[in-house]
């Protein structure tokens, strides 16, 4: 009695760790958008981009005057002098002020840095928006890898389990032939080790699946406890559409499609402007100005109204001429730190192309091989379906031996989880292929 009441302490302890968890069902379009919402990386280009966007409108915004407004109020303590009657006479007084002024600066010459630097801004923008889709068809790329790996488990899990309820049906039926003298009792034995060891197999196939579930619940950041109901996809639909392509004719569709390579070369543009931008700093500027003052004093026994308005007010309106001589070499440092970076966006360039080429010629060499495996275990599974009716019979009949039977059953289930491999690496190649081209979107499994 003792016991039975420490076990049920324990157990009301530990029943949280046995709670049950809860499905989330899903498609592979919520997954993607779920992917996205959680990425850290995508997220923190979509927040880079905001400042980007504001850089653009900053820029634009440098072609328009700037305006300032500003007031002083402030009290002077001590000597202060005034023109009394012709003569300065000098008394010790308190004099309140309050000043204000308006000043407006319009540039109407600068080499043309404003020019440069609105249009580099503007295709820096444009090449974090192709880095954003970018980066969602990587998340697309990740997804799919995951969800079709559980698709797969799901599948070979299905076989085993297949293949277990037939090894269990052929028990019974050799434990009848053994009871009728038919077989040896060997054979039972035997065949009660292969139903143990199926049993096995099992176990490995809802492991993998599990584990397999859990890291697609992991990377979409699901809530603990939470683990996703995937609905099933066709592996069937598009696969070999690329069948027969040469690896040039799809470099010449990547060419086309890839937008990491569009945002290389608007990165280079925008570094080609910015550095002209920065050379434009050599040169003189001219910026015309127009300043508005005025002020009120305690000492004027006018009303305040009638000085700032009135008496005191003073317009300013001209050009200013600044002509660049020595500025501790700031700009000197700033054309090359441009120059340097332009540099650097072609050697990017040139990189991405030879890395676009390599990934189309390699994802075009495993499409290819994996077309010729899923045609080749199609037959394999044709074969071995025929080979294990035929051997099955000849066992019934005691034609045959039950290690012809077990091999011919091995050879079937192999045969079958073959075939599973082989059209989902073949769906998945073609994922594999569209993420090379830059065609793969959102739906791209569908």
């Amino acid at each position: 009695m003792r016991k039975l009441f420490i076990f049920i302490y324990c157990l009301s302890f530990s029943a949280p760790v046995f709670a049950v968890q809860d499905t989330l069902k899903m498609d592979f379009a919520t997954a993607v958008n779920l992917a996205l919402e959680a990425n850290l990386d995508y997220q923190i280009q979509s927040n880079q981009q905001e400042v980007l966007k504001k850089e653009k409108q900053t820029a634009l915004a440098s072609h328009f005057p700037s305006v300032n407004v500003g007031t002083t109020f402030s009290r002077q303590s001590g000597q202060q002098f005034q023109q009394i009657e012709g003569e300065i006479v000098v008394t010790n007084v308190t004099n309140e002020i309050i000043s204000g002024g308006l000043n407006l600066e319009m540039p109407l010459f600068n080499s043309g840095r404003r020019i440069f630097d609105t249009q580099s801004s503007k295709l820096a923008w444009e090449a974090g928006e192709m880095g954003l889709e970018r980066a969602a068809q990587q998340v697309v790329f990740d997804v799919a890898r995951r969800y079709l790996q559980v698709l797969l488990d799901k599948e070979l899990l299905r076989i085993a389990n297949e293949n277990l309820e037939n090894q269990k049906a052929l028990l019974e039926q050799i434990t009848g032939f053994t009871e009728a003298g038919l077989r040896t009792l060997a054979d039972q034995y035997n065949q009660q080790s292969e139903v143990a060891r199926v049993e096995s197999t099992v176990v490995d196939a809802e492991i993998q699946y599990e584990n397999d579930l859990w890291d697609l619940s992991e990377y979409l950041q699901l809530e603990p406890g939470v683990i996703p109901d995937i609905i099933e996809v066709d592996p069937a639909v598009n696969s070999m559409s690329y069948e027969g392509m040469s690896t040039v004719e799809l470099y010449d569709i990547a060419l086309g499609n890839r937008v990491d390579i569009k945002q290389q070369e608007l990165l280079t543009n925008s570094a080609e402007k910015s550095l002209k931008a920065n050379k434009a700093m050599y040169y003189p500027r001219l910026n015309a100005f127009y300043n508005y003052s005025t002020f009120f004093t305690s000492l004027d026994d006018r009303s305040i109204q009638e000085q700032l308005l009135t008496i005191y007010p003073q317009n300013n309106l001209g050009m200013r001429l600044s002509i660049p001589i020595f500025n501790n070499l700031n700009n000197r440092l700033n054309v090359t730190r441009s120059r340097v970076q332009l540099k650097n966006q072609e050697l990017r360039k040139e990189a991405l192309d030879r890395s676009i080429y390599q990934d189309v010629r390699l994802a075009n060499q495993n499409y290819q091989a994996a077309i010729r495996k899923e045609k080749n275990t199609r037959v394999q599974v044709v074969a071995a379906e025929e080979a294990q009716t035929a051997v099955s019979e000849r066992f019934r009949l005691g034609l045959s031996n039950f290690v012809d039977l077990s091999t011919a059953n091995q050879q079937l289930v192999a045969a079958k989880g073959d075939a599973a491999q082989a059209i989902y690496t073949l769906f998945f190649q073609e994922v594999i292929m569209r993420h090379a081209l830059g065609t793969l979107n959102p739906l791209g499994i569908e």
